[in-house]
């Protein structure tokens, strides 16, 4: 096996794997029951999913200006979206959005009406 077939089987191992992550971030948007679950489900898993899919373009581009140009990306989205989850969450505490607890079905019933 020639190392551009490793290169190439390892890129698409983190490609598919960034792809499941953020399907299954989608997943949990859809399916978690308060605001709160669902930015933490589409922060965290979706942060993860682009970075292996971006670490799988990074193999795929190789010692390239497209390579370092992905990693600066990269680097942002490291950056830039536990900051932008965490606007998104102030936001919601301001607007006195609270969250579902176990036990508190009028809370629930509260989100769905408006």
């Amino acid at each position: 096996m020639s190392m551009e077939n490793l290169f190439n089987i390892a890129s698409w191992v983190l490609l598919m794997s960034g792809g499941f992550f953020c399907v299954i971030g989608t997943i949990g948007l859809l399916r978690m029951p308060d605001a709160y679950t669902r930015l933490h489900a589409s922060s965290v898993v979706d942060t993860l999913g682009v970075g292996l899919i971006l670490a799988g373009l990074v193999v795929q581009a190789g010692f390239t200006l497209i390579g370092a140009k992905l990693v600066v990306i990269g680097i942002l989205i490291f950056f830039i979206s536990p900051v932008a989850g965490h606007a998104v969450a102030r936001a919601m505490i301001h607007r006195n959005l609270k969250p579902v607890l176990a036990d508190d079905t009028s809370a629930n019933e509260k989100e769905e009406q408006s």
